[in-house]
């Protein structure tokens, strides 16, 4: 993450060190609110603008992923990078599964001369687990 951001010309100050921190060492999603409280921890007068974004444009970099859960809003975690894959995301626990399949593979037929430059493709429902407790 880092050096992404020093890659795209940014600054790596202590703050943004905290900040990828936060990332490495929970696995798992985090609203921008999640990340202003652990950051004001270590720094109390970073604002949440600031902390929101940094969040924002590290994700336009592809080092954060964001997803839109229906209860709890926006939510960041660290980029998978490894390998091109999707995701299905249970609405409940907020558990997310890696899956390999890609729809763009199928030969999608878009209308014009349009050019893809990336993608993403997520699945929102809910886990076998959350499945089994509301039976």
């Amino acid at each position: 993450m880092l050096d992404t951001m020093s890659r795209n010309g940014w600054r790596v100050t202590e703050q943004r060190k905290k900040l990828a921190q936060i990332f490495v060492e929970h696995d798992g999603y985090l609203s921008p609110k999640d990340v202003y409280d652990q950051m004001s921890v270590s720094y109390p007068s970073v604002s949440f603008d600031t902390v929101y974004r940094n969040l924002r444009m590290l994700s336009e970099m592809g080092v954060l992923e964001h997803f839109y859960f229906m209860e709890g809003g926006l939510k960041f975690r660290e980029s998978c990078l490894a390998h091109h894959h999707h995701h299905l995301i249970c609405v409940n626990c907020e558990k997310t599964l890696a899956f390999e399949d890609c729809p763009m593979d199928q030969g999608v037929k878009l209308p014009g001369n349009f050019k893809i430059l990336r993608h993403r493709f997520e699945v929102y429902g809910l886990c076998e687990s959350c499945q089994s407790q509301q039976a």
